[in-house]
């Protein structure tokens, strides 16, 4: 295939990641964002959208020659207002050398939450979706991003109290998006400093888990382990302190399912009302309200949340009883984290067989398994940033509790024990509060 020379200014179609190719143009980037190390690539603006980004050569077509073929094959109708604006772009360029483009939405995803006027909250905001209920046939339940976003690209807020216990990686995405939506939050934290930005940001502090729970309706926890998520609920000050009758309490830790059943026994024999909601993601996901919640429990509590879960994720699932979303977050997390031990693995095998780290990945990102989370991890890597997206030592918490519930049901998980092993040595290097990426550091000491 001929080679296709790009320079600033020209229109181009642009691929990233899972996306259909998009109309865009080659600007220069800021001076501060530097070009991804041994990448042939451009920096593109994309229309009908504030997104730009480092994009693959292979990944860019010239816009007038590949016009028709794109149109073909994307009938939406924000892409078909994306090409529009491409279309008034070219008309107001004409005769001028240099024109600036704006446009009217944000119409390319991720796209931007926005004000009761309709319009963007902040460039920086993630996407606002409208969610709809779909019944699937395995009898689970799972609401999801339509395809057309509600009024304004807004949503209704619960009126609702709503709390939230846990401001880690995890639940300061997900407070920030409950607020940035209207929803009225009282925030806790044990290390209490994290709460000032939400209270800047309009959210309430409670003092404890007992007074969060008592001023609010619905009250959301998210700490880090089985132990932490017990202490919450039965520890001095804690939410059986403070949660009424008719209350509701939302588990979304990823925890064992026995602690789900002893929480939700605990809480349920009070007359409360219980739902384990953890989430699938990563830090970056959750700052995007891009999470996928998995929920099991009392359905009306599921029902109750459903703007709280569209302002945090794009989409959530319900499982039936409680301690089946448990099970299946296990599941999910056992085969990243094996999968993130492979990738390493090989990156480290490429190394000392004198094979390019960088062409491994190259070529990987190219085949059946690229994805946005192979290319990232792997970019991680080879640039030594491990600042975490998704701790270390809580992948391998997951692992081991992922191994310990195929014990149980007497299966066998020989892969996610090998992985384990070696997310245990990457613990003892002092990786824990790294990025599960720095698994990696586990293959060369």
């Amino acid at each position: 295939m001929a080679t296709v020379h790009l320079r600033i200014g020209d229109l181009v179609w642009g691929k990233l990641g899972r996306y259909p190719p998009w109309p865009g143009k080659v600007v220069s980037p800021p001076k501060d964002l530097k070009k991804p190390r041994g990448k042939k690539c451009h920096f593109v603006k994309f229309f009908g959208t504030e997104d730009h980004a480092w994009i693959k050569v292979e990944q860019l077509k010239p816009y007038h020659a590949h016009k028709e073929e794109m149109i073909k094959i994307n009938k939406g109708k924000r892409f078909q207002q994306a090409v529009d604006a491409v279309e008034d772009f070219l008309k107001k360029a004409k005769g001028k050398e240099q024109v600036s483009f704006s446009v009217t939405a944000s119409l390319w995803p991720p796209q931007k939450h926005r004000n009761k006027e309709g319009q963007p909250a902040s460039s920086m905001e993630p996407i606002s979706k409208r969610l709809k209920i779909v019944e699937e046939d395995s009898g689970s339940t799972s609401i999801q991003a339509a395809d057309s976003t509600a009024i304004n690209g807004s949503i209704t807020p619960t009126d609702k109290r709503i709390g939230f216990l846990g401001l880690g990686l995890m639940g300061s995405g997900v407070v920030s998006n409950l607020l940035k939506m209207g929803h009225v939050v009282t925030v806790w934290n044990r290390t209490a400093e994290k709460c000032d930005l939400f209270i800047q940001e309009g959210a309430r502090l409670g003092r404890t888990p007992a007074e969060v729970t008592s001023m609010c309706d619905i009250t959301f926890s998210c700490v880090s382990d089985p132990k932490a998520a017990r202490d919450l609920v039965l520890g001095p000050s804690g939410v059986l302190q403070g949660i009424r009758p008719g209350k509701c309490y939302v588990e979304m830790s990823t925890v064992d399912p026995e602690t789900i059943t002893e929480l939700s026994q605990v809480i349920t024999s009070r007359g409360r009302r219980f739902l384990e909601a953890p989430v699938a993601g990563s830090q970056q996901l959750s700052n995007d309200g891009m999470l996928v919640i998995v929920a099991a429990g009392d359905r009306s509590v599921y029902e109750d949340c459903s703007s709280c879960f569209q302002a945090m994720g794009k989409t959530s699932f319900f499982l039936g009883e409680a301690g089946n979303a448990a099970r299946m977050m296990l599941i999910l997390n056992m085969v990243q984290g094996s999968f993130m031990a492979t990738i390493a693995e090989g990156l480290t095998l490429a190394q000392a067989t004198g094979q390019s780290q960088q062409t491994f990945l190259d070529i990987l990102c190219q085949g059946q398994m690229a994805s946005t989370f192979v290319d990232q991890k792997c970019q991680n890597i080879l640039q030594g940033n491990f600042k975490p997206d998704y701790y270390l030592k809580h992948i391998q918490k997951d692992l081991r509790l992922a191994i310990s519930m195929g014990d149980m049901a007497n299966h066998p998980t020989p892969m996610a024990a090998a992985a384990n092993e070696v997310y245990k040595r990457a613990k003892a290097l002092d990786q824990s509060d790294n990025d599960i990426s720095a698994v990696y550091r586990a293959y060369i000491h």
